[in-house]
């Protein structure tokens, strides 16, 4: 599991800890049962605060993700990955809709738009 942090991001520091632990799960990079690392390792190998990666477990756990043994750690469960892959797209369209309006403020058409993303998309 490989999380890295945008520190430039409008997104805080837990919420993109959670999608890189869901993402993680989604791509089957992590599988349930699999241990995680403990809080204060991951916030150590970050170099950010327990409690901010502690928030992010937490939420992790309430979202059904991981659970929690005392005195052992946290643990990955069988996700409903069609929920996580849906969160995932509502996600992505909310992102797109988002460059829309700013497209669209900067007066670009349809085509314009489409010519900007077939060229990112294809790598420039």
């Amino acid at each position: 599991m490989n999380i890295i942090l945008d520190t430039e991001s409008n997104i805080s520091i837990y919420e993109q800890i959670v999608k890189s632990i869901k993402n993680s799960i989604i791509q089957e990079e992590i599988m349930p049962g699999d241990l995680l690392p403990s809080i204060r390792s991951l916030a150590r190998d970050l170099q950010i605060s327990v409690i901010t990666t502690k928030r992010a477990y937490e939420e992790l756990e309430k979202e059904g993700l991981i659970y929690s043994v005392q005195g052992k750690g946290f643990y990955v469960k069988e996700p409903n990955r069609q929920k996580l892959r849906e969160e995932q797209l509502k996600d992505f369209e909310n992102n797109f809709e988002s460059l829309i309006n700013e497209g669209k403020k900067l007066e670009l058409t349809l085509e314009d738009m489409q010519d900007i993303l077939k060229t990112l998309y294809e790598g420039r």
